[in-house]
């Protein structure tokens, strides 16, 4: 295990582009699995997540190469999975046992998904519900994982499928399983998620659309899929991933808050399904120019050059929540370091996370000296324009993990982060990121406990 210091004082330039967005990593890996054909997917981001992932693949029969950063996927179309030895690893991440258990109905593969003792504490019931409802043969434990996907007859069933909480997790499990139904397939959200698997699954083919509308006053947001007419026929993939948005969020707040600070990061991606934190980070005052580039693949690509400015504290609810949902910990950090109050409501599904994090966001806080207080679907922030220091946990949290950081490139005294190693599950690459812009950084093992 490694502990991670940050000695601020040094101001952050450069220009960089960053691993490909982890989230369409993430579906673009196992989407090209159920393609008919190969698919060559460029700047692949490689990290813990998706390496468990290609190793699901592996255990079902598919081939796969990663040269660098480009992924070759053999896809064998619907229904092409061999059955797995032994149950699959999905380690920490919800995920990948949501969006495997959407992939496995589809093919009608038998299989057991499990993780880590952090995942079987997260809800399934939300996607075991409705596979159910569509035929497929899945059972959990106590609406958790372990997950047993037994053999499922096709076509699976179709027609309107509602769900409990606005999830593009859940969202992707469903629309994919619902590529094997005989009849089109509705799913209906009480509020919008981020479209990645709509635009992926369209340029695969798929006759795929959704709408805002309304029922007994509320707003609900509808996605529509037509099954494709045979198992081959899916397109294989051919792309190159912007930048992750959800990385660069750490880099637009270090260089937001400390001072002297210019950086231009280039080709990331900018669906506006997920930009929330920009939108936010702008209305606090903060100074962040973009510049449009090409679209790829139907997914909105742009440059963003961000400068040190003063913060002012902001109040976020609603839809702004879900735009930013795994934001909060950075954007906790920006507010931190602005002056005036800042408050977060109805994001308690940000306790359902790799952590509970909001309460492990505001402990760690209260540890660095920010006046912070937690609620139950939220917190509020006492910014006081700076931060003291200190040593902090992140929990087994990557994103808390790298927040922490961040704050210390700012902080009056160092920050000490320890069990660092967990930033390696979604950007491996963010020290070195961090030392390439000018960041001060001291990476060493944890010390071990002394036994008399």
């Amino acid at each position: 295990m490694m502990t991670l210091t940050i000695l601020p004082g040094h101001s952050l330039s450069g220009v960089i582009s960053l691993p490909g967005d982890k989230s369409l990593s993430h579906r673009a890996a196992l989407f090209a699995s159920l393609a008919a054909g190969r698919s060559q997917i460029e700047n692949f981001l490689v990290s813990g997540v998706t390496t468990r992932l290609l190793e699901a693949l592996t255990s079902l029969g598919i081939f796969w190469k990663l040269d660098g950063t480009t992924l070759t996927v053999e896809g064998r179309g619907l229904g092409g999975y061999s059955i797995p030895f032994a149950p699959i690893n999905c380690g920490n991440s919800a995920s990948t046992l949501r969006f495997l258990s959407g992939a496995l109905a589809a093919s009608g593969t038998p299989a057991v998904l499990d993780g880590s003792k952090g995942l079987r504490r997260r809800p399934m019931d939300r996607i075991i519900v409705p596979l159910q409802q569509m035929g497929v043969n899945v059972k959990g434990t106590a609406g958790c994982a372990p997950l047993s996907m037994g053999v499922s007859h096709l076509p699976l069933k179709g027609g309107i499928i509602n769900t409990p909480v606005s999830s593009a997790q859940v969202k992707t499990c469903l629309l994919l399983a619902g590529l094997s139904a005989g009849e089109p397939v509705t799913i209906i959200e009480p509020g919008f998620s981020r479209d990645h698997t709509e635009r992926m699954l369209a340029g695969m083919g798929v006759t795929i659309n959704s709408e805002k509308t309304s029922a007994n006053g509320s707003a609900q947001y509808q996605t529509h899929l037509i099954p494709p007419a045979t198992r081959y026929s899916l397109k294989p993939l051919t792309m190159s991933l912007p930048g992750d948005f959800s990385s660069a969020a750490f880099l637009i707040v270090a260089a937001v808050i400390t001072p002297g600070s210019e950086i231009t990061l280039q080709n990331i991606g900018l669906n506006a399904t997920r930009t929330g934190l920009l939108d936010v980070l702008l209305s606090m005052g903060a100074s962040i120019q973009i510049a449009a580039r090409p679209s790829r693949n139907g997914e909105p690509v742009g440059d963003l050059t961000i400068r040190h400015c003063p913060l002012k504290g902001v109040d976020i609810s609603g839809e702004q929540v879900v735009r930013m949902i795994d934001e909060f910990p950075i954007f906790a950090i920006a507010a931190a370091f602005a002056s005036g109050t800042s408050t977060v409501r109805d994001a308690s599904e940000l306790r359902l996370k790799e952590s509970d994090r909001i309460s492990g966001l505001c402990a760690e806080l209260k540890a660095i000296g920010v006046s912070v207080d937690e609620t139950v679907d939220g917190f509020s922030i006492h910014g006081k324009g700076a931060i003291q220091g200190g040593t902090v946990d992140p929990h087994g949290d990557h994103r808390l993990a790298m927040s922490l950081a961040v704050a210390g490139l700012a902080s009056q005294q160092p920050i000490t982060v320890l069990n660092s190693e967990i930033m390696q599950e979604s950007f491996p690459e963010f020290t070195d990121v961090i030392t390439r812009l000018g960041g001060a950084l001291e990476d060493t093992p944890n010390l071990e406990p002394s036994h008399a």
